[in-house]
């Protein structure tokens, strides 16, 4: 089920015995988990009736006999298993005893208690979709299972919007535009930031693209636009000088790699369609229902300008092949980085 069907189910009957938590998304699993927890204990329950316990640390069965005790301090429990996926046996045996236990426990589940295992490692497609079937197929006696995908920039968009509108903030549409995107489309990531704005600038005055980059501390925009004009200027050392600020700055590089991948793009349209100057691009992609706020057609201006044509394709052909390589098994993400920056200033 969907983050939004199983709210609506713990709202409208009792909670399963057991759930299965899948998928990487942590703003709806944490709304999911405090509306559990809500559900299940009573307020004068909830400091004590919460346990949690990592599968990496812990046997199975450990989980499972704590689930099974009494507690002298609570009379409803929700026992949270984190690193479910690390239960599972390192080879698939078919006749596994752990999904054994499980069956056996939930065929007599100890009353007031709601055990949840939880899997965040795993993408729900591509490269780990065979890694969740395991895990899916190791739980399968827990019939309810709660999908958590990455939102899409689209639906993260109309989170945003709903969360600034409940904060009060004075947001506009290319403000908001401009802060999705500077965060990946990540909505836990977007909440924050919002809170941080309404503190920051309250419900009477209105926010400013300046806000949006001074305090949004992982959107690196600025350093991502010095390393595409290093590249620009065919500029080895300096581009290999902003990867390490990324780096040290904690930046996930294959979102850093998307940004890079995003400017390219617009910067090849722009060129394509004969754009010459700021005003025509913010004019032309805010037309096409891109969103295109002045400082990023200022930026999308000067690298059409830096780089030519056939640089744009190049460039592009080795984002594709940085991005295959950065999925793949691999020592670090940085090497794959500093390896498609060597290549892309060797010429």
């Amino acid at each position: 089920m969907t983050p939004e069907e199983f709210l609506r189910s713990i709202e409208t009957r009792d909670p399963e015995p057991a759930y299965l938590f899948l998928g990487p998304e942590a703003w709806s699993r944490d709304r999911c988990r405090r509306a559990l927890i809500g559900r299940v204990l009573p307020l004068e329950d909830r400091e004590q009736g919460v346990t949690r316990h990592d599968l990496s640390d812990v046997e199975l069965s450990a989980v499972l006999d704590d689930a099974r005790s009494f507690s002298l301090f609570a009379t409803q429990r929700v026992i949270w298993a984190n690193g479910a996926e690390a239960a599972l046996p390192k080879r698939d045996s078919g006749d596994d005893p752990g999904a054994a236990m499980i069956g056996a426990y939930l065929k007599d589940p100890a009353p007031g208690v709601v055990v949840v295992f939880d899997c965040s490692r795993y993408e729900l497609d591509r490269d780990d979709k065979a890694k969740l079937q395991r895990v899916e197929k190791f739980y399968s006696v827990v019939r309810a299972y709660v999908e958590f995908a990455r939102h899409t920039p689209f639906a993260a968009r109309k989170i945003a919007d709903n969360l600034a509108r409940e904060r009060g903030l004075k947001i506009g549409s290319v403000e908001l535009d401009a802060l999705v995107e500077l965060l990946g489309a990540d909505v836990a990531r977007i909440a924050t930031e919002i809170e941080k704005l309404s503190l920051y600038a309250g419900t009477d005055r209105r926010i400013t693209e300046e806000d949006i980059f001074s305090l949004a501390p992982s959107a690196k925009a600025s350093t991502i636009f010095a390393l595409v004009n290093a590249l620009g200027r065919n500029d080895r050392s300096a581009s290999l000088e902003s990867l390490d600020v990324l780096v040290r700055e904690g930046e996930y590089l294959p979102l850093a790699l998307s940004f890079l991948a995003t400017q390219f793009r617009l910067a090849f349209i722009a060129k394509e369609a004969r754009l010459s100057n700021a005003s025509q691009i913010q004019s032309y992609f805010s037309k096409q229902g891109t969103p295109m706020w002045k400082s990023r057609a200022e930026q999308v201006a000067q690298t059409a300008a830096a780089f030519s044509v056939e640089k744009l394709r190049t460039a592009a052909i080795k984002i594709y092949e940085t991005d295959k390589a950065l999925r793949d098994a691999r020592p670090d993400d940085r090497i794959v980085m500093e390896r498609f920056l060597l290549e892309l200033t060797g010429s």
